[in-house]
Parts: structure tokens; C-alpha cells; sequence
């Protein structure tokens, strides 16, 4: 453990019963993955989305701990065939911080040229080997007569899971602490 880390578990259900989104049912699913592990860092993202005409919501949940990353997810839904009234699922992933290949960070800033200004919204990409993408498209060259089949070129790239926030949707202490998150997870990941 680094001396200036504290254990933020407290700080963690605060964030959760703040989104007021099933707080217990969360917590008690982050708290099962997070298994009585120190919290160095997280990040809560709270995601309505249109579902025809109705309103589902999500939370997201990411934590370090000094060994694990663990991705909560927790989606409501309606009453159907198999549970004849409105539940939650959530699902909990932990990966030790040992197999996490790459921590992606795109910020996009506005008016760029006027100098340093607080990021508009941040992606974060975070590849441990689970998921693959491979993007293929046909290759060539340079002669613009040639009409000879090349093949294809193309791009593995792990894309386990990415999450995002904007300062216009979530708020700026949305980004910032998305950043936040990240900053921690890359210096974890680094050694």
C-alpha cells in the first residue's frame, strides 16, 4: 500500500447511496466483489437510457483495490416470464491488476487553442485480454492503376470495457473524477 492512500470504502457507499439508484442492492454487490479489500479508487456512473417508451436506468461501478480492479454493473428491469416482478441484475468482474494491458485516456477539450481548459468529456479504455476487437479493411498500394488483390490489414486491439462522461450530461466533477479514476489505475498498472 502507498502511504498517501487511504481506504475510501466509506467514501464509496456515499457515492453509491448518492445516485440513489438501488444503494443497497449495489453496495452489497460491490461489496461482495470488493471483498473486504482496501478502496484506493473509484468511480460511480449513473446512466439513464431511452428504452422505447420507457426510462432504464444503470449504474456502473469501478473500484481499485491495491490488487484487483472490479466492474460493477447494475441494470433494473421489468417483470418477465422467469421473475413476475421488476428486479436488478448486477454483475461484478474482478481482475487483478497483474493482467490489465493498457489503460486508454481520450480527453476531448473545447477551444483548445485559448490553452489549458478542464476536459469536456473523457473515455476510458481498459484492456486486460477478456474481450479482442479486430478491425480488418482492405489493403493497397500506392499505384492507383494496380487492381491486384492485396489482402487485408488491420488491428488487434483489447477493448474490455470503456466508460465515458461528459460535462454537459454528468457534470464537470463527472470528468474530473473519471480522470481521477484513471490516473490511479495507469500508476497501479505501471510497475
Amino acid at each position: 500500500m502507498r502511504t498517501h492512500d487511504r481506504d475510501r470504502t466509506l467514501d464509496l457507499r456515499e457515492a453509491i447511496q448518492r445516485t440513489g439508484y438501488y444503494p443497497e442492492v449495489v453496495s452489497d454487490g460491490v461489496a461482495g466483489a470488493v471483498a473486504g479489500e482496501h478502496v484506493v479508487s473509484y468511480y460511480v456512473h449513473h446512466e439513464p437510457t431511452f428504452d422505447r417508451d420507457e426510462i432504464r436506468r444503470h449504474l456502473t461501478v469501478v473500484v481499485l483495490t491495491p490488487s484487483r480492479l472490479i466492474v460493477a454493473h447494475t441494470d433494473e428491469h421489468a417483470a418477465d416470464d422467469m421473475i413476475p416482478e421488476p428486479y436488478t441484475s448486477t454483475s461484478t468482474e474482478a481482475i487483478a491488476l497483474s493482467t490489465v494491458r493498457s489503460v486508454v485516456v481520450t480527453r476531448m477539450v473545447t477551444n483548445p487553442t485559448s490553452g489549458p481548459a478542464p476536459a469536456a468529456e473523457a473515455v476510458v479504455t481498459i484492456g486486460w485480454g477478456g474481450v479482442s476487437r479486430i478491425d480488418l479493411e482492405p489493403a493497397g498500394c500506392q499505384d492507383p492503376e494496380c487492381d491486384a488483390d492485396h489482402g487485408y490489414t488491420g488491428v488487434l486491439a483489447s477493448d474490455d470495457f470503456s466508460i465515458r462522461a461528459s460535462a454537459t450530461a454528468d457534470g464537470e466533477d463527472a470528468v474530473d473524477a473519471l480522470l481521477a479514476f484513471a490516473e490511479s489505475l495507469s500508476a497501479r498498472t505501471s510497475a
